[in-house]
């Protein structure tokens, strides 16, 4: 069988707010450890049968970053709902929903920003 590790360090400034995130795969090309603003991490607890969630964001994260996260990682688990349960049509309303969020995101910044005579 064969191993393989994930090192996750989150450095936290004196008020325990994270300041850095790093990642490092042993699977990786890349040798040195990835520098990150924002993370999410889920387990499924089989036995209870409930979601375990990790989510950490830096104070660099800037908002439309964190937008662009969340729309992305909708998308990334439609894609991984639809390889796994070939359900097509669920796969294609969270892309929907994906979509929609960023859309109503977007038009968002654009009225705040429009407000502040930007």
């Amino acid at each position: 069988m064969v191993k393989s590790n994930i090192s996750i360090d989150v450095e936290l400034d004196n008020n325990r707010v994270p300041d850095s995130i790093h990642w490092h795969a042993t699977d990786s090309t890349v040798e040195r450890p990835q520098q990150a603003k924002a993370m999410m991490l889920g387990f499924w607890d089989g036995a209870e049968k409930t979601a375990l969630r990790i989510d950490i964001w830096t104070q660099k994260m800037m908002i439309d970053e964190m937008a662009d996260f969340y729309y992305q990682t909708y998308m990334a688990m439609a894609e991984t709902y639809e390889r796994a349960t070939k359900q097509t049509d669920l796969s294609d309303k969270m892309k929907k929903f994906a979509r929609e969020f960023h859309k109503d995101f977007m038009d968002l910044q654009l009225k705040e920003s429009k407000a502040q005579g930007k």
